[in-house]
């Protein structure tokens, strides 16, 4: 496996674009499928997610083109509603084909997703909101099949605002018959972002943004050409490593709204943040100070999936923070590497008791799952020495090459492909 060799005590300095958002994408791909023709998506990074989402749509009978940051999607020889097995089992996101092939097909078969071990992650919201919209599901063992012959519009209350139940709803709901509302529903920008792109086909759909849905289902969508938004997380990523390196980074195609919560926090702790439209400027001159507190929680609130890039920053500041992790039980697997970097980090259940360290040194460490990866990768950026983040192919998965965007902003870090031995040329 790829290994990522970092020589830490660099401040990053310079200016970065920021790619596509792969949380945004990944749905977009699938809803595609609602609509027979030729899509034409800009902005959309090359992930290790995205193109496994490609690799699907293509053994459904897609024809797909990745060329720089524009996928090109013929859905016109759509010919299964089969997804495989294996792939679906590479990455959790899968799920995202049911609502669209059970809508075109009247029938889809599935498998459990797979994705980052980061806690239990049910999909029985996601089945729940198809059975009432009409489809009949049968699970034996792994393998689920759903049938409708025509899906009907409802309400539909989710429990717990999941993003994943949400999209997959409002993607099946868009050409059901009659008029659907998602109560509860998730309020990420990536949720608004489908809606968009939908509305952009020809569907009916008010609401993403707030907990409330609304979709009149129309007979028929049509293909199109849209842009995906920037993705917030590899923007928040970078900001924190910019202040965690004590340096000045200015980051372009972003939207600070998408990161209230994060730039309220780097503000508590000391880092200095300017916004002007698209654009936002990050520095750090001195130590950051401890946050007493910071609970992970859906959108609006701050993000799971930064939970661990900015303990990072709060493993390098001055004084004592605890943070609540509430969204997966999984989320810790970075401590313990951090912990060979020098850090002073203790897990009580679902909290993180820091106590902030004058300087990080480097270590061999691994990447556990995608956003952990990255924590690491900002933990030998800002350390004392040489840091090696092993099984870089999880950081793959959201980052489209991590290592030559810090590159740009003055890091030293490259990524170590393993040579095949006789073994590995002989299979």
């Amino acid at each position: 496996m790829d290994k990522l060799v970092i020589e830490g005590g660099n401040p990053l300095s310079g200016t970065i674009r920021i790619h596509g958002a792969k949380n945004a994408a990944l749905p977009i791909l699938a809803a595609s499928l609602l609509a027979e023709g030729v899509h034409s998506l800009h902005n959309v990074p090359k992930l290790l997610d995205i193109e496994t989402m490609l690799d699907i749509l293509q053994r459904l009978g897609c024809r797909t083109v990745h060329e720089e940051e524009t996928v090109t999607i013929d859905t016109s020889f759509l010919l299964t509603s089969h997804v495989p097995e294996d792939l679906m089992r590479q990455m959790r996101s899968s799920i995202f084909l049911m609502g669209p092939l059970l809508s075109r097909f009247g029938e889809v078969t599935i498998y459990q997703p797979g994705g980052c071990a980061i806690g239990e992650r049910k999909i029985d919201l996601h089945l729940q909101g198809l059975k009432q919209l009409g489809a009949e599901i049968e699970e034996t063992g792994g393998r689920i099949c759903c049938r409708a012959a025509r899906l009907k519009g409802c309400d539909i209350h989710l429990d717990y605002p999941s993003v994943g139940a949400t999209e997959n709803i409002m993607m099946a709901a868009a050409t059901a018959e009659g008029t659907t509302t998602i109560s509860g529903a998730a309020r990420e920008p990536e949720i608004q972002d489908l809606q968009n792109f939908l509305n952009a086909m020809g569907a009916q759909i008010i609401g993403a943004g707030t907990d409330t849905i609304t979709i009149q289902g129309v007979r028929k969508l049509y293909a199109c050409s849209y842009e995906v938004i920037p993705d917030r997380i590899v923007a928040g990523t970078v900001m924190i490593a910019a202040a965690a390196t004590r340096g000045n980074v200015t980051l372009t195609h972003t939207n600070a709204g998408h990161l209230t919560s994060l730039i309220h926090i780097l503000r508590r702790a000391g880092v200095q943040i300017t916004v002007c439209n698209d654009i936002i400027n990050i520095s750090c001159m001195g130590r950051p100070r401890a946050v007493d507190r910071i609970v992970t929680s859906p959108y609006p609130s701050f993000p799971t999936d930064l939970q661990s890039q900015v303990m990072v920053l709060l493993s390098l500041a001055d004084g004592f923070s605890v943070i609540k992790e509430t969204v997966f039980e999984g989320r810790f697997k970075h401590v313990e590497e951090m912990a060979r970097m020098g850090a002073d980090i203790s897990i009580d259940l679902n909290r993180a008791f820091i106590r902030g360290v004058q300087r990080l040194y480097g270590a061999t460490v691994e990447a556990t799952d995608l956003r952990a990866g990255a924590a690491l990768v900002i933990a030998g950026l800002a350390a004392q020495g040489t840091t090696i983040v092993e099984q870089a192919h999880h950081i793959d998965r959201g980052y489209d090459g991590i290592e030559i965007l810090f590159q740009k902003l003055g890091a030293r870090i490259s990524r170590k492909v393993p040579v095949p031995g006789p073994m590995d040329l002989a299979n």
